[in-house]
């Protein structure tokens, strides 16, 4: 057993997909930091968005 896991890392099919595994978990990695960056600038968008429009509400009421 121990010789294959070392003939699929050594070989050129196992190189190969290491790269492809660390392509991807590269792309995780940055896919899951702008969207966590995102959601917090939607959030805030939609909080300013729902206080304006609750100040639009409360100025019609008044009159």
């Amino acid at each position: 057993m121990l010789r294959k896991i070392r003939k699929f890392v050594t070989g050129k099919e196992g190189a190969t997909a290491i790269e492809y595994g660390l392509i991807a978990a590269l792309v995780s990695v940055a896919a899951i930091t702008a969207l966590g960056a995102m959601g917090e600038n939607l959030s805030t968008m939609f909080s300013t968005v729902a206080n304006e429009l609750d100040s639009a509400v409360d100025g019609v009421g008044a009159s």
